[in-house]
């Protein structure tokens, strides 16, 4: 992978990241058309997602921080504590996948855009039916809860699929759950934070220690990568954010079914 290919993919990451159009599979479209796919993916994956994390660390740095100071600088059990809470339980099931099922779902990544167009038009179906649920019982909602924070973090495990989009799914089945849109797209942005970091210091030992060495990309396509991710995706998240709040998720849903056709006539082409 050169550093002008990187610097493409990474501003993919960084742009699609915060809108339900799915950035994993982007990443594997773009990498597929540019002909970058091989067993480096997972690893330039990681590194332009944490990008993002750390961009909506930037973006959203106040409600970060006031999670921090109401779980941290007070034994009292508090509203903080309680979000803070949700989003620990919400990280069980990706927990699950990533300690048993690492190696099927790193599988999955470079193997071909069939998969990568079926999990988009799921991404779609899900969008749709999502949209016209939240019409039905328009001002209508509730605040996330536990049983919510489990079903969503359910939902997040099954996106690590390339192709299906972990804002688009995690929002979608917050929204299918009765939650209010605006509780369910700062819940979904937040509650990936630990996740990614998690993974990526993982990987980060892995290139430390040598074991990925041999994956063929180089140190400066990372660097470019991550920050060209970085600085789209806080443009992303700081615009776009109230776009996933406010408008139609419809958009987003035809746009995932058209991407994901053609990546399907493009894998079996």
């Amino acid at each position: 992978m050169s550093w002008w290919e990187a610097l493409i993919l990474g501003l993919v990451q960084g742009l699609t990241e915060f809108l339900p159009v799915s950035s994993s599979g982007h990443l594997e479209i773009g990498q597929a058309l540019l002909g970058t796919a091989g067993e480096e993916n997972l690893t330039f994956a990681v590194v332009v997602h944490t990008a993002t994390v750390l961009s909506t660390l930037v973006i959203l740095w106040k409600e970060v921080a006031q999670l921090f100071k109401g779980t941290f600088t007070t034994l009292k059990w508090n509203e903080d504590k309680n979000y803070v809470s949700m989003i620990l339980v919400s990280m069980i099931p990706v927990f699950v996948v990533g300690m048993f099922l690492k190696d099927q779902v790193e599988g999955f990544f470079g193997s071909g855009l069939l998969l990568v167009g079926i999990c988009l038009c799921i991404t779609a179906i899900l969008l749709y039916f999502s949209e016209w649920l939240s019409k039905r019982h328009a001002g209508v909602g509730h605040e996330v809860g536990y049983k919510d924070a489990i079903i969503i973090g359910l939902a997040q495990a099954v996106a690590v699929l390339p192709g299906l989009s972990r804002s688009g799914t995690t929002i979608a089945t917050g929204l299918l759950c009765g939650v209010k849109k605006e509780s369910v797209t700062k819940f979904s942005f937040l509650m990936v934070l630990i996740p990614i970091l998690g993974e990526a210091f993982l990987e980060l030992l892995d290139l430390l220690t040598g074991e990925v060495a041999a994956d063929g990309i180089g140190v400066l396509p990372l660097i470019v990568g991550f920050v060209a991710a970085f600085a789209s995706g806080c443009f992303a998240c700081r615009f776009m954010i109230n776009i996933v709040r406010r408008q139609k998720l419809i958009y987003f849903a035809i746009y995932c079914l058209c991407a994901g056709v053609f990546a399907i006539v493009y894998g079996l082409c």
